[in-house]
């Protein structure tokens, strides 16, 4: 009998490769998620400060910034930070993108979000592209009940967006999609 020795961040890959949206919505642990660790403290306790639910929603929207980051041109290292007292996005190298932002209110507990800059015309870009997939909160949010499925493209092309927004900003808010194609459903 042949046995193979995997490194154990090998493993760690092969575990992240199989992770889907269904095992968080069905309420799995936070060490299940395997996105990268948190290096930022302040963040950490932030996060460690949300309901379990929550926290677990809020840890995908974290895994799906962080992916779509790693995918996408043009944009480099992302830096996790806290603005407002909110786990946020930035690129500080490449300057690229537009802060992105998420967060759960006490006062809205069945509800969690995703936050852009409002002067940015972002939401207004989503707005226009997918006018029915999402939640808007005005012009500077994307919000999510804690028990709706996340259209993972459709957001996914939102956050690309979002990380390039320097690079596509003189655009109109329809003209912004060009780079991403055609089909509305097409993000990189």
């Amino acid at each position: 009998m042949l046995r193979y020795f995997i490194p154990f961040r090998a493993q760690r890959t092969v575990f992240n490769a199989r992770q889907t949206i269904e095992n968080i919505l069905k309420g799995e642990s936070m060490r299940k998620i395997r996105s990268p660790l948190i290096k930022n403290p302040e963040v950490a306790t932030v996060f460690k400060s949300y309901p379990k639910k929550i926290r677990m929603k809020l840890m995908y929207l974290r895994k799906l910034i962080l992916d779509t980051a790693a995918s996408a041109q043009r944009v480099s290292k992302i830096e996790e930070t806290l603005k407002w007292g909110e786990p946020s996005y930035l690129t500080p190298e490449t300057k690229s993108g537009s802060t992105i932002r998420i967060g759960w209110k006490e006062s809205q507990k069945e509800q969690y979000a995703m936050y852009f800059k409002c002067t940015a015309n972002l939401v207004a870009a989503f707005k226009e592209r997918y006018p029915t997939e999402f939640e808007y909160g005005g012009n500077r949010s994307i919000i999510f009940n804690i028990d709706d499925e996340i259209p993972v493209k459709e957001l996914k092309s939102c956050i690309a967006l979002a990380l390039t927004y320097h690079h596509n900003k003189k655009l109109e808010p329809a003209d912004r999609w060009k780079m991403f194609g055609n089909k509305k459903e097409k993000c990189r």
